[in-house]
């Protein structure tokens, strides 16, 4: 049983920064893919970012692309998600997650963290 863990989260102005980080209990963590999620209120779970653990290959959804960066430390079996220029929109509950393949869809993740609150405020 991989057990995730986010931390990072919290308040922050329009335009500033956030680093997310979810730490990973599961040894054979640098095969995985790991990916961020997140859930605004009302609206359903999307995709943000997903990083393939050997080769290191990333993938982000258009919404985050070039203000977002996912990254991973494999002997601290932890990936982050540096987050810049944030905006308003961008509030919502961040998720980690992996599995052995990795994707844009939710049903590719086997384990998944308890989520960290990031509020934007405008």
């Amino acid at each position: 049983q991989v057990q995730l863990v986010e931390s990072g989260g919290g308040l922050v102005q329009a335009g500033g920064s956030l680093r997310l980080s979810c730490a990973a209990s599961e040894r054979t963590f640098s095969r995985y893919a790991m990916g961020w999620f997140r859930q605004a209120p009302g609206k359903e779970r999307e995709f943000v970012a997903v990083i393939w653990m050997i080769g290191g290959s990333t993938d982000y959804a258009d919404s985050v692309k070039g203000r977002f960066t996912i990254s991973r430390d494999n002997a601290k079996n932890t990936v982050y998600l540096q987050m810049n220029s944030l905006k308003s929109e961008d509030t919502a509950v961040y998720y980690c997650a992996t599995g052995i393949y990795g994707s844009r869809g939710e049903a590719d993740y086997a384990y998944w963290g308890q989520g960290t609150q990031v509020t934007v405020s405008s």
